[in-house]
This record gives C-alpha cells, sequence and structure tokens, in this order.
C-alpha cells in the first residue's frame, strides 16, 4: 500500500525539541516531509511573507523522509512545502509539537495552530499538537502513544470539511493521563502590561509582559481538561462568522 504523506512544521523552529518528538513518531506512519522555520517563530499567527523572499533550506533527502528549513512562518512554510515541494496536497498536517499549552485564545495568536488552520483552508486534514510546559527542554516522554493513535485515527476517518484539531497534552506530572476529552475553547484574555526600559543609549525600549485571566470555570472547555490531567482536542474552523448573532445584528437599524 502507498503510504500517506504527511507533512510536519511547527513555530518553535526545526531543531525544536518538539518537532523532532513529533517527526519520530510520524515517521512510524508514512513518508515524512518536513519544512519548519529556521528559527522560532511564536506568536506570528497566520502571518505570511510578502516583503522580502522565502527561502529553502535542505537538510535531508533520504527513502520517505525529507527535511527542509525555511525563512518563513508557518504559514509559509505550509505553502511553499505544498507548491514547491510536494506540488500538491499531503495527506495530513501536523503541526508541533508546541512547546507551551495553545488552548483557549492562545490559538488566536499562535503559529502552530495556524499552520494547521492554512492545511484546513486547502482541504488538508490537519493537526496541531501543543504540550502544556513553556520549557525548551520539556519532557516529551508521554506523549508518543496518543499523539499516534490520534494520527492514525485522522488518516483513517478523516474530519469533517474545514475543520482542524486542537491538541492539547497536560505536563508530565508522573501522573498516568485520564484520557482525552473532546471540548469548547475556555473563554479567557491575556492581561498585558509593557515593561519598559532604557537601552545604551538611553532610548526606551519594551518588552510584553501579561497575565492570563480566565473566568470560566466549566468542565467542557480545553483549560479544565488539561487542569485535570486529560488530554484536550478542540475542533476548529477559520470561519469566523458568529452565526448565532446574525439576527441580532440584521436586527439594527442599518439605513442611512
Amino acid at each position: 500500500m502507498t503510504k500517506p504523506k504527511i507533512l510536519v512544521t511547527n513555530d518553535d523552529s526545526v531543531e525544536a525539541p518538539g518537532i523532532r518528538k513529533l517527526i519520530s513518531i510520524m515517521r512510524k506512519l508514512g513518508e515524512v516531509i518536513v519544512v519548519a522555520p529556521d528559527k522560532p517563530q511564536s506568536g506570528m499567527g497566520h502571518a505570511i511573507t510578502v516583503a522580502t523572499p522565502l527561502r529553502l533550506k535542505k537538510i535531508c533527502v533520504e527513502e520517505n523522509y525529507q527535511e527542509y528549513s525555511c525563512n518563513g512562518t508557518p504559514v509559509d512554510c505550509v505553502k511553499i512545502a505544498e507548491k514547491a515541494i510536494l506540488k500538491g496536497k499531503p495527506d495530513l498536517i501536523v503541526s508541533g509539537i508546541n512547546h507551551g499549552s495553545n488552548a483557549s485564545v492562545n490559538v488566536v495568536y499562535s503559529g502552530t495552530i495556524a499552520a494547521a488552520l492554512e492545511g484546513c483552508i486547502e482541504g488538508v486534514n490537519s493537526i496541531g499538537f501543543s504540550l502544556d510546559d513553556y520549557s525548551w527542554n520539556a519532557d516529551f516522554s508521554h506523549v508518543d502513544v496518543y499523539v499516534e493513535n490520534i494520527c492514525r485515527k485522522v488518516l483513517q476517518n478523516g474530519l469533517p470539511e474545514y475543520t482542524c484539531l486542537n491538541v492539547n497534552i497536560p505536563v508530565n506530572n508522573g501522573s498516568k493521563i485520564r484520557g482525552i476529552k473532546v471540548c469548547r475553547q475556555a473563554r479567557a484574555r491575556w492581561d498585558e502590561a509593557f515593561d519598559a526600559r532604557k537601552d545604551p543609549h538611553n532610548r526606551d525600549y519594551y518588552w510584553l509582559t501579561g497575565v492570563f485571566f480566565s473566568d470560566d470555570h466549566a468542565e467542557d472547555t480545553d483549560q479544565w481538561a488539561l487542569k485535570n490531567n486529560y488530554i484536550a482536542i478542540v475542533p476548529l474552523h477559520f470561519d469566523l462568522t458568529a452565526y448565532q448573532n446574525m439576527q441580532t445584528i440584521k436586527a439594527y437599524d442599518w439605513n442611512i
């Protein structure tokens, strides 16, 4: 049987331990093509590169495996992989494994999830994986069986049209993961601030800081699942229309 073509990318860079773990798992499942950023691209969201040229650097090409770095964003990596390397669509796109949670509102900013959404736009089954541990030296030793089985099920069954999966995995706390919850995105926000400093030339510069804030404590959310040692799967789509509010907005007097 023909092996499925699996495109692997991320936003932490091609050298990140999370993507190395994801690559090792995907190589059990099919022909793997890696196109990932050559440097960290966290927080890039769905950004694409339009003002400078994109470049690919070949790292490795062997039977059933190709690996490239790209100087663009995660979404750039998906686009250029399809158009310049694969000359078509893969059977599956997987992004991650991100160092840090992409639960709740973090999906808006995440380059990891943006890559999965780009695959979704292209009609490709796509999954973004994240671990609730921001350390570069995060422990990924407990993720293999879950990541592999989630990907196998998606390869076998597919996903609904224009839907991708946001998968968040609890930090390895020494306890066995309690299972998998398909849930909704928790309502939350970042309460942000800027740490103002002076450089050696007495010029102002700023570091973004913030505190994650949520009063959504329901038991059907990704945040609850992670805190209770479940893997959280949230189905996502790129249609941002607030359908539940259409009638309310239509009822306004829009005449000028």
